[in-house]
């Protein structure tokens, strides 16, 4: 058999799919977070089975990408069972689209969500009465673990093929259930929950109180990450110390090439990396709280004026936010913006906003131009917003449509912020186990010997005969080695490269303040990783994918020498930025100004 959960945003199919297939789909607390389709083996009574999670859907109309992605899905799937998931409190919003997949004539079973929120708000059911209602079998979850909530959906499934009148139902009650669906199938048997807001809700919805609380929620955050003393910080310097001193020593009396493998190709890299999964974990952790709290709903509302006027939408805050933790999901996440034009704009933003694989490398070279850590990273932060905001201003075309539903303000379960903060750093071990650690090998083999295979300096070494002309990239800012171009371009595979290539060859970086931040600034705009690309190039096809992907490399290679420049003649930086800033403004006028000239004449264009 062949499961398809299907049912409105935010019903809980993810979280379902995850207990019944033992999967690791993300889930969230906000509309549009599956948008596209996870197949999983069953388990338990299930097993044998196929199980999906579908995006969320309204009705079979909707024009939306996510949604039109379920539709399509369902009607090429005709013979495929159907979970249809709901909670208590949207069941009247629910039964239209239940209504028309029974029409079809599908086996559906319905099954209902968040039981004891829709209680604790006075809402009341007839389970029973409803099953009898609808003709179908209806299954309660809360409470339920996945052995005894598969065998009860494998029972359901077998009575809904079974029935004499089945799923396969009526022309006449067709008729009945769609002249009486939501309030008169609902009626006597179904008390909805307290409209209205809540406190919390309508303090959080003020955005003199939501506002300043997400920057103090920010603060906090980067603080207990990534300030001295903290957190953050002494467990990155015990990871640190066990690699560089510890295991390290241990290979002291090796061979040669056994000693520089070892400690150069292994305790080196991989330790200049793995010290940082503690600040990374900690970053996940405040996302996840983000994210699970429903406080990131309030957020969308309240800054969807705001982001109106880059051309974006309110809903582009989930994939913002999410792009602090990593790019490749966050550009996934876009395919729940609705517009096809709003996604493209924000999916060429979200390489500006820091990544956490960006994040080691800000570190390593904080170091060189700020005496404390927490403010570098804050300040490269900023400017990778402040970047995000000026591209998405420069690329504004009108001003989409914000339509979108409040997710339930909730306390985070520590069950699920842990199983969630578990999966990111299994997530995190396993890239640098495999492709991290794979090309930190091939770059010490590279380094280490020469076209004869024989054992040498980093100057003398295949490596440097490959890669000494890309020297000249970063001339301009102090830095004509190749050793620094072959790092900024090892971030293209994985961002974590780049720190773990700096530690192999100099254990840190070995130039100035200037050349620092500037090398900053070109890790914080370059186009993303090789992931990344992929996933861009998912959601709007590979010529554009990559295309954007050169455009970001060119302009951050651009950046990078203004950051230099601007640093060392700073009586020049501020006009400069004036004239730049100008440039841009007239450049986006009189943009908008033929697009307003194109709608309004197009025969004219067309001439």
């Amino acid at each position: 058999m062949k499961l398809l959960l299907v049912g409105n945003p935010n019903a809980g199919k993810s979280t379902l799919f995850n207990l019944l297939a033992r999967g690791h789909a993300r889930v969230g607390n906000w509309h549009g977070v599956t948008v596209g389709l996870t197949e999983g083996r069953g388990r338990h009574a299930l097993k044998g089975d196929t199980v999906c999670d579908l995006p969320g859907i309204y009705s079979m109309e909707s024009l939306s990408m996510e949604e039109a992605f379920t539709r399509d899905t369902l009607r090429a799937e005709r013979d495929a069972a159907v979970l249809f998931v709901s909670e208590y409190a949207t069941l009247e919003r629910s039964l239209p689209l239940l209504q028309t997949l029974q029409r079809e004539g599908r086996v559906c079973v319905l099954l209902l969500t968040k039981e004891r929120m829709f209680a604790r708000a006075g809402g009341a059911l007839d389970v029973p009465a409803l099953s009898s209602r609808l003709n179908i079998p209806v299954i309660r979850t809360d409470g339920k673990r996945a052995k005894a909530l598969s065998r009860e959906i494998v029972q359901a499934m077998g009575r809904a093929e079974k029935s004499a009148n089945g799923v396969k139902i009526s022309a006449a009650a067709s008729t009945k259930i769609s002249a009486n669906c939501g309030d008169g199938v609902l009626n006597s048997i179904y008390t909805p929950q307290r409209d209205g807001l809540s406190r919390a809700d309508k303090l959080l919805l003020n955005g003199f109180v939501s506002i300043p609380l997400f920057f103090a929620f920010l603060a906090l955050a980067f603080f207990v990450t990534f300030a001295k003393g903290m957190p953050g910080d002494i467990m990155k310097g015990l990871i640190e110390a066990f690699f560089s001193e510890t295991l390290s020593a241990r290979f002291q009396n090796f061979p040669p090439v056994a000693r520089s493998f070892f400690q150069d190709g292994l305790c080196a890299s991989l330790g200049s990396v793995l010290c940082f999964l503690p600040q990374i974990a900690l970053l996940f952790l405040f996302l996840t709280l983000l994210d699970e709290s429903g406080f990131l709903s309030r957020l969308a509302v309240l800054t969807d004026g705001f982001f109106a006027r880059l051309g974006l939408n309110g809903r582009a805050v989930f994939s913002l936010v999410m792009g602090f933790g990593c790019t490749a999901a966050a550009v996934l996440t876009t395919r729940g913006l609705d517009d096809k034009a709003v996604q493209r704009r924000t999916i060429l933003c979200l390489p500006y906003i820091p990544c956490s694989a960006k994040l080691p490398v800000f570190l390593t070279l904080s170091a060189s131009f700020f005496p404390e850590p927490f403010l570098a990273v804050l300040l490269l932060y900023v400017l990778g917003v402040g970047i995000s905001v000026a591209a998405a201003m420069l690329l504004k075309r009108g001003t989409p449509p914000f339509l979108m539903e409040l997710a339930p303000l909730r306390v985070p379960r520590p069950v699920f912020v842990l199983k969630a903060l578990c999966f990111q750093i299994k997530q995190f071990i396993i890239k640098v186990a495999t492709v991290i650690l794979a090309f930190f090998l091939l770059s010490w083999l590279l380094s280490s010997f020469d076209f004869a295979f024989r054992l040498c300096d980093a100057e003398s070494s295949m490596l440097a005969g490959i890669c000494g002309g890309l020297k000249w990239l970063f001339a301009p800012v102090g830095m004509a080695d190749w050793r620094i171009a072959y790092a900024a371009l090892s971030g293209l595979v994985a961002k974590e490269n780049i720190a773990g290539a700096l530690a192999m060859f100099y254990g840190g970086f070995p130039y100035g303040a200037a050349s620092a931040f500037a090398f900053a600034v070109f890790v914080l705009t370059c186009s993303p990783c090789v992931s990344s690309i992929s996933a861009t190039a998912h959601e709007v096809g590979w010529r554009r994918a990559l295309l954007y992907a050169a455009v970001q490399t060119v302009t951050a290679l651009l950046l990078c020498y203004a950051a230099y420049f601007c640093l060392n003649c700073y009586a020049l930086a501020l006009p400069l930025g004036a004239l730049a800033i100008a440039i841009l403004f007239i450049v986006r006028k009189n943009h908008e100004t033929l697009f307003d000239f194109r709608r309004r004449h197009p025969e004219k264009l067309h001439r």
